[in-house]
């Protein structure tokens, strides 16, 4: 039995860019925002620290190690410039 569960994951701003994609479907073993991204940040050399943006799970800011249960949306959201 695996201990993946699917999320859906949206990307904004300099993550966008850095990963090439809007949004993906992955299967993953994390169980947190954090373990999320720290998985993705190794595949494909996101490069930011969480520190430096958010998390939002299904719609709601999340904290870091909030759980994350299958089919959970988690967007990740980096700070934004302009004015």
């Amino acid at each position: 039995m695996s201990d993946e569960r699917e999320l859906t994951v949206m990307y904004f701003g300099l993550l966008g860019e850095r990963r090439g994609l809007a949004s993906e479907r992955v299967a993953v073993a994390a169980t947190t925002p954090r373990e999320l991204y720290a998985q993705l940040d190794e595949s494909h050399g996101l490069g930011l620290a969480p520190e430096h943006f958010r998390v939002a799970v299904n719609d709601a800011f999340a904290d870091w190690d909030a759980p994350l249960a299958a089919g959970d949306t988690v967007a990740f959201l980096p700070p934004m410039s302009g004015g």
